[in-house]
């Protein structure tokens, strides 16, 4: 179990980078061996399931490309950061499944296409901008539920793996705090 942070988010990233995703052939193709993982064979048009890694491996040689339901873009962002700021601060909406590994996926891929295309550096900063107001958004409601009561299973549901991480962290940081203040005063009594 990751202990720290970057632990958690390392560990999220070689768990979605081993997922599997759809993806659609772009031309017919023989079997093909990557990594020891036998792909194939492709029928151009037709829809496969192959692990992340693969999926980016066929993509690059332009053999595949990833699903578009697979994937993060500007306007799913944009929707997700709307429905996040019309919620009351109690309530969290379920996130796409691996939604932070493909946000941190899509803005390396924007700064990347940035080096051919300068004008996506507007785009990348729209991008950017919108992740960060959907972490902003979603921190103020883990915080407002990690210091209340303990919440039930049922009530994190809708947590990523990440938020999960940080709630029970704030959790227990929170409850010790509470703890300390309150035995510190007693103390002087």
């Amino acid at each position: 179990m990751p202990r720290t942070v970057a632990s958690k988010i390392e560990f999220q990233d070689f768990c979605f980078e081993n997922a599997s995703v759809r993806i659609i052939a772009n031309r017919a193709c023989p079997e093909i061996k990557l990594g020891g993982l036998c792909v194939g064979p492709l029928e151009e048009g037709n829809e496969y399931e192959v692990y992340y890694w693969a999926a980016l491996e066929l993509e690059k040689s332009g053999i595949a490309h990833i699903h578009e339901e697979e994937q993060v873009d500007a306007a799913k962002l944009n929707k997700i950061q709307w429905t996040e700021r019309i919620q009351s601060p109690g309530q969290i909406s379920r996130l796409p499944e691996n939604f932070y590994p493909k946000v941190r996926r899509y803005l390396t891929k924007l700064k990347q296409e940035i080096v051919r295309d300068p004008e996506k550096v507007r785009e990348y900063e729209r991008v950017r901008q919108l992740a960060q107001d959907i972490i902003n958004s979603r921190l103020k409601k883990i915080i407002s539920i990690a210091s209340a009561p303990a919440q039930t299973e049922n009530a994190l549901r809708n947590l990523a793996d990440e938020e999960k991480f940080l709630y029970e962290k704030l959790f227990k940081l929170i409850c010790q705090w509470k703890t300390q203040i309150i035995e510190q005063q007693e103390g002087r009594r």
